[in-house]
């Protein structure tokens, strides 16, 4: 039997359990049913609580410091709180993002008469399961704690199944039992590995065997073998980063990656040669992962819309190794995971190659470059040129283009800034454009299924203080309309002092993305006045907001670019950390024209013109 001890109440077991997983911070809403758990949190002093302006924006945060730090969560109040925090919860589970969703609920005296009378107090529904049935959509795992003694094996079981499965999970507390005696926390939450058994070693030895005569089965004109590794969202979110490194290095076959999985690893590495996402891949990428590779191996990669850039599936040449299984053509190899497949697969292909066996000169092959290899260029620094600009001021001022924004935006972060930044990009032609920025490890959070528009702003809250990243300065590109759905955002980042620099990309006041979605003929018809009357949106002086977050001892700046020029002067002052624009938030309104959109969208439009 376990002894309840009177030093620990329900508040505190659940406070010291997220601690121990080394959360040190907890963002979120306040509301009456919360408030003893936020004073018991205070009273522990582990757990920093980050109160935001919408409990949206919390889920946001606590998503972006999962991503980073392993598991994240937030606190809200009942129903009205935690419907406005189920998207982002939504968009945790679709991603496969660690996050703990904590709904502090009306005490159990108010849930006896509501079911006794019929008696509602404030946030109740009718329906006494609302808040959980919707959450058990979302969630590996949902529990509601109504009873003390029972508590601390409901909260156990719920982080347990987060770290496992590596998804949200709910936790409904009652707010009369946050001070009720519980058990303490005994052994430490830990993650449930999948055993692997014998069955799992044939099954991961057929698969691989399969994969090694898909390769044998398509060389390329040479006869020797050609494939490209595709690494996804899954070895990111499965710390994975290390194997996919080994991998590459071992065998010296050049591997994309995914938009979701940007910056897994250090993207300086010579085997590395780009984002790949279908249609909207840099021409150099989409020509490499498709014409000279002549089979795919996706690791960890998912097939979504976003990643296959309007393609519309994958082919019997491909491997995709994501979601327990492996599929290798038309073969499919279930309950397969992936931690035991990185390893398995590079000693099978260093067996049969030899170590760096997989190398490839690309550059030389598509170019027919016959000198000495010692002044052919590689194929990395042959892509990247193609990426950047060099760094030139201009005499002529020009017109902002999202491609001219990124392209010196990748020279700053390359070659002018000596800090640490973090890109955090919205959805549409900032995640486009954003796409092809070269950065380290760690260096790029995006959402790249959901796409909740506005999700950036909340998230660079997370960012910034997830300590694995921590003093590493949040960058954010993020739409005009987007910015419009999360713009209080900036106050949190304002009341904590981060250094944040967000670029909102102002195109004339308009949804871009959706234009382009419904109607794309609109940018190739320069002189069309207005798009479609449902894609306009009102417009706003984005960079004077910082002036009503900024307050005396919380300082905030706004600025605004219209040209080359200004742009280049920006970033030039960013480059100085003794210029005061660098105190606090910086809030950047970039100036585009409404028919401009990343090059990388051309496909979708139809004859299209250079803008």
């Amino acid at each position: 039997m376990i002894a309840v001890d009177p030093g620990c109440t329900v508040a505190r077991y659940l406070a010291l359990r997220l601690a121990e997983l080394g959360i040190t911070h907890l963002f979120g809403v306040p509301g009456n049913h919360l408030g003893p758990f936020l004073t018991t949190l205070r009273a522990e002093g582990d757990i920093e609580w980050v109160g935001t302006p919408t409990e949206g924006g919390a889920g946001q945060a606590a998503d972006a410091y999962a991503r980073i730090h392993g598991i994240g969560a937030a606190a809200v109040t009942y129903s009205v709180g935690a419907f406005n925090l189920l998207n982002a919860c939504g968009g945790a589970y679709v991603e496969r993002v660690p996050l703990v969703a904590v709904n502090a609920s009306p005490p159990y005296e108010q849930w006896q008469n509501q079911r006794a009378l019929g008696l509602l107090t404030s946030h109740m529904s009718p329906r006494t399961e609302s808040n959980l049935d919707v959450y058990r959509q979302v969630t590996v795992d949902a529990q509601v704690i109504s009873h003390p003694g029972l508590a601390p094996g409901q909260i156990d079981a719920a982080l347990t199944a987060c770290l496992t499965e590596r998804r949200p999970v709910y936790l409904e507390v009652m707010e009369d039992l946050w001070d009720e005696p519980c058990a303490e926390p005994e052994a430490p939450i830990v993650r449930r590995e999948r055993p692997f058994s014998a069955r799992n070693r044939t099954m991961l030895d057929n698969a691989v065997h399969a994969i090694l005569t898909l390769i044998e089965e398509h060389p390329g004109p040479d006869g020797r073998p050609r494939p490209i590794v595709w690494a996804g969202e899954e070895t990111d979110r499965f710390r994975l980063g290390g194997q996919l490194t080994d991998l590459v290095e071992a065998t010296g076959v050049p591997f994309c990656t995914t938009v979701g999985a940007k910056a897994v690893v250090d993207e300086d590495q010579p085997q590395f040669h780009g984002v790949y996402n279908g249609h909207a891949s840099h021409p150099d990428v989409h020509w490499v992962f498709r014409e000279w590779a002549t089979c795919r191996i996706g690791l960890g990669a998912w097939s979504t819309s976003k990643n296959l850039g309007g393609e519309q599936s994958v082919g019997t040449d491909w491997v995709m190794a994501a979601n327990g299984g492996v599929s290798v053509g038309t073969s499919y190899f279930p309950d397969v995971q992936l931690e035991q497949l990185l390893p398995a697969l590079q000693d099978a292909l260093v067996k049969t190659y030899g170590s760096g066996g997989l190398t490839a000169d690309y550059y030389a092959e598509a170019h027919a470059h016959h000198g000495a290899p010692e002044h052919r260029p590689a194929a990395l620094e042959h892509l990247r040129a193609s990426l950047r600009v060099s760094r030139s001021a201009s005499r002529h001022p020009e017109h902002l283009t999202y491609d001219g924004v990124f392209d010196r935006i990748n020279h700053f972060l390359g070659h002018e800034t000596r800090e640490d930044w973090t890109v955090v990009s919205d959805a549409a032609f900032s995640l486009i454009g954003s796409m092809n920025l070269s950065l380290p490890a760690g260096g790029f959070l995006s959402q790249v299924s959901w796409l909740s528009i506005g999700w950036s702003v909340g998230a660079a809250t997370g960012a910034a203080l997830a300590p694995e990243r921590a003093p590493a300065r949040p960058m954010v590109f993020v739409g005009d309309g987007a910015f419009q759905e999360t713009c209080q955002e900036i106050s949190t980042h304002t009341r904590l002092g981060l250094p944040s620099v967000v670029f909102v990309m102002d195109n004339g006041h308009f949804y871009g993305i959706e234009q382009m979605l419904v109607h794309p003929s609109y940018y190739a018809e320069q002189d069309r006045a207005d798009p479609d009357f449902y894609n306009v949106l009102h417009p706003w002086h984005y960079d004077r907001l910082a002036a009503v977050f900024a307050g005396k001892d919380t300082p905030a700046n706004g600025v605004h670019v219209t040209d080359t020029a200004e742009l280049d002067a920006l970033l030039a002052r960013l480059a100085d950390p003794a210029d005061p624009v660098n105190a606090g938030p910086l809030l950047v309104r970039v100036r585009l024209r409404r028919h401009d959109y990343p090059r990388a969208m051309a496909y979708k439009v139809p004859n299209p013109t250079t803008t």
